[in-house]
Parts: C-alpha cells; structure tokens; sequence
C-alpha cells in the first residue's frame, strides 16, 4: 500500500529538520569559534543550505500533498499537518533568491557588526545594516501579503505564531504609561533599606565558568546533550540533542555571566524537554519566542533573584571565589540586594527586572518605524537615544552602549524583541501557576533543588511544543488565558515592598 500524503510529508519536513540542524551547528560555530577570514565562505554555506531548506519547502509536490493530506482532529498529527501548512506558506511567498540575498546580507552584517559594536562605529555598519533592512523589508512584504498580514505582522509570526500588534500595542502602552511611576516608586523603596554593598572581585574567569556549570547541572541541564561557551552576545543554540549556549565573562562582575548561564539554561531546558518522538517535526518544535522567552525569564528573573535561590546559592559563591560570610558583599542579604537592584542602565541584558521592559518599548517602537519607513535608518542612533533618555532619563554617551548593543537587527531578527516582555508577562503567570500546583517547588528551590519544577513545566510547557497556540498552552497550565495580572503583582511585590519577597 502506498504511503498516505501524511506521511509523505512527515519523511520530507524530517529531512528539512536535519538540515536546519546542521544550520544550527553551523551558525552556532559562526558565533563561537569561526576565525574571522573565514566569514564570507560560511555566509555562502549558510545561504546555500537555507536555499536548499527553502526550496524542500516550496516544492509543487508539498503543496499537492497538502491539498491531500488528513489528520485526525485534536491529535498531535492534526496540529503537525497544521505547523507544515504554516511553514509551508511562510516559504512559498518568498522567491528563493531572497532567501539566498537575505541570509548573505545578514551572515556579513553580523559578523561586521562584531567590529562595529566594539569600536562603536555606527557609520560603518550603516551599509551593511541598511542591505539587511532592505531585505527584511521585501520579506516582510511579500510574506505579509501572502498570509494576509501587516508587513511587521509577517515578521513576528516568524518568531511568535499567532500574535499580533494589536495584541503588543495595548500592553506595551500600558507599560508605557506606568513604568516610570513604578520605577520610581521601586527606587524610593529601595532608598529606605541599607546600602548595598557588592562583593569585591577580581572574580577569576575560569571559576565563574566552573560555577556556570554547577549551577546549570542543578537546574537540570544535560550536559551529555549540550555545553557552555563563551559568545560577544549570550544566546542559545545548536541541535536537537545538542543544545548550545553561551555567555560572556567579566572579572570584574560574576553576576553577569551566571545570569547569562541562568537565562540561556532555561531556553536550553526548553529545547532538551522537547518531545523525542517529533523531533524533526514541525509540531515537535519549541511554539514560539514570546514562550521561549518565558522559560530563560522564568529562571533568571523570577527564580534566580528570589530570595530563597540567593538564600541557597550564597554559600557556593562564597566557596567559589574564597570568600566568607563575613566579607562584605557575600552574606545572603547584602547579595539579594544587589540582584534585586532597581538602577536604569545602558545594557538590555544587564538590565533589572523593572527597567527591562524599558529597553523592549524601545526597540519595539524603533524596528516597527523602521520597517513601515517612517524611521530612516540612518537617524536609527539619535532616535535610540531619544527613546532610552525618556524612558529611563540616560544620555546615552556612545553607539557601543546603545543602538550597536543587540545582535538582532544585524543577523535579521526583526520582530523578535517584543517577545522578551511577551515571554516576562508569561513566566509570571506560569511560575504562580506552578508554585500553587505544588509546595514542593518552593521548597525545593530553598534547597537547591529543581527537579519539581523542572518536572511541572516539562509537563505543563516543554512536552507540548507546538501542539497548541501560545494562549493555548498558557491557557492549560494555568487555568486562564495569558494576562498581566501575575507579572505585575510580581513586580510590586518584589520591588515596591508590598509582598514576602
């Protein structure tokens, strides 16, 4: 009997699977590794592969085997018949030779950017960087109009199926609206407690690194299925069972790459959560950023600067770095302090609980004007300026400290930074969720121990991948649909002196 249009298929988007897997590999090295002559050569082999990925996709064949092909209702077949139909028609809108065009640009304006970022060179980056925008424009236009969406729209579901701007544009005006309040009201709480007082380094490279991955054991990582690397921009990526983060080290600050590590774990936990069985498979992916992003705040900001994680990690820092809890800086109080500081600052990923959605408002309202032309790119640093001045009242003193900061303009990720927030309002929600389902969360966080949670969200996140929408998931694991309520409370409570915590 021959095979049913399903699985033919299913044997023809794993095949894709593999290559993008070999993509991931090789863009991970691109970041990591790669020596600098040979830039050009791997932008050609990463352009040849996402052509090849492209053309499997586009194939006359695909879309007459999608004319015919059946899943039951409500199964993990019928929602991977829909995930192939969606990148199917993501890619057949895009002509192969702007894929090809769109990868060169962005794989050469990354890597230049490298350059541009440490020298704080705007001006040199502005040609390559207007080649991307170029190009993510067209996309975005010809995606747009074949899925009936907004050109920005287009972009987003790239990375955050099914939402949309009318969904953003409420809740960023709201945060809009209140944030300076509530940064203010978090500061003037912060000015009626003790001073803090920071550890004193130098804190060595090579026992930071060592305690990155003690703690990434403890939260659950396999490192028979991934590792740690060091990166100019911490990020997560690789395979399927060979999940890949990075982070970046300054002796003079350990905070900073161990919540790198604690972000980048939990995307990776994410990833190696997956379920086996549909590895490969569009349904067997990760559903969206705004849900990725989710996982990595969830154990950075939410679990990693609780005080019952300070009250448990406080002892191994001491040991790492040769301290006592008499030293200034290393007692559990004096270092909750300083994770749970309020203070604006030129750096996203550096950037406290409170004043983060400040620099997502930002290049949210930059990279929409950006892509409907409103914005030229060349007045891209002044504006940047402007939004972060009256955001967080900075001056931003140079190009290296505001608009060449992110990686993502210059490697073509543009709609992706609503989702850090996106993914803040969700991680709320579902780290409530999980502590009201079981006590033994809470308890196990005090002690180090992270299996419970783990656990509820292998079940309740990870294990379902792409098999509802993102309201969908959320929506299971909480008993109600995405909302603010939970993230600001979480906030307040933090950070304003109204909660335990």
């Amino acid at each position: 009997m021959p095979q049913s249009a399903y699985q033919d298929l299913t044997s023809h988007f794993a095949r894709i699977g593999r290559i993008r897997n070999a993509l991931g590999i090789l863009g991970w090295d691109k970041d990591v590794m790669m020596p600098s002559g040979a830039a050009d050569s791997r932008a050609d082999s990463i352009a040849t592969l996402s052509v090849l990925c492209h053309d499997m996709l586009t194939d006359p064949r695909v879309g007459e085997l999608l004319e015919r092909a059946e899943a039951p209702a409500g199964t993990w077949e019928a929602a991977n018949l829909h995930e192939m139909r969606r990148a199917w028609l993501h890619a057949a809108s895009v002509p192969a030779e702007l894929v090809e065009a769109s990868s060169r640009a962005a794989s050469r304006c990354e890597v230049a950017w490298r350059t541009a970022r440490r020298d704080g060179d705007f001006a040199a980056l502005l040609p390559l960087l207007s080649d991307v925008l170029e190009r993510t424009r067209e996309l975005a236009i010809v995606k747009g109009a074949a899925l009936g969406l907004s050109p920005y729209d287009a972009l987003l579901d790239q990375y955050d199926p099914g939402t949309r701007r009318t969904d953003i544009d409420p809740v960023f005006a709201e945060l809009r609206r209140d944030l300076p309040g509530l940064i203010a009201e978090a500061q003037a709480h912060q000015a009626t407690l003790p001073p803090i007082v920071t550890p004193a380094g130098p804190f060595p490279v090579a026992q930071q690194e060592a305690l990155g991955r003690r703690i990434m054991t403890a939260l659950g990582f396999d490192m028979s299925r991934g590792r740690l690397d060091v990166s100019i921009h911490p990020f997560c990526g690789g395979a399927e069972d060979d999940v890949r983060i990075t982070t970046r080290y300054d002796d003079a600050d350990f905070l900073s790459a161990l919540m790198g590590v604690v972000h980048e774990t939990g995307h990776a936990l994410y990833e190696q959560g997956l379920p086996a069985a549909w590895h490969t498979l569009p349904v067997g992916q990760s559903r969206g950023m705004s849900l990725h992003e989710s996982q990595s705040l969830l154990m950075e900001m939410q679990i990693a600067r609780s005080r019952p994680f300070i009250d448990w990690i406080a002892p191994l820092l001491r040991e790492t770095f040769g301290a006592t809890g008499t030293d200034a800086g290393w007692s559990a109080d004096a270092l909750y302090r300083t994770v749970t500081q309020v203070k604006p600052g030129f750096i996203r990923v550096d950037a406290d609980e409170i004043t983060y959605p400040a620099h997502v408002l930002v290049r949210y309202e930059l990279e929409t004007a950006l892509i409907d032309g409103s914005l030229a790119l060349r007045d891209l640093p002044e504006a940047f300026n402007t939004g972060i001045r009256d955001l967080l009242g900075l001056e931003v003193p140079n190009d290296r400290l505001g608009c060449l900061q992110d990686i993502h303009w210059p490697s073509g990720a543009w709609g992706y930074f609503p989702t850090y927030t996106l993914g803040a309002i969700l991680a709320a929600q579902l780290r409530q969720a999980a502590f009201d389902a079981d006590p033994a969360i809470a308890q196990g966080i005090a002690r180090g121990d992270f299996a419970p949670l783990v656990a509820w969200l292998r079940l309740h996140v990870h294990s379902q991948a792409s098999r509802l929408s993102t309201a969908g998931i959320v929506a299971a694991a909480t008993g109600t649909p995405p909302s603010t309520r939970a993230y600001r409370a979480h906030l307040r409570e933090r950070y304003c002196g109204t909660g335990p915590y």
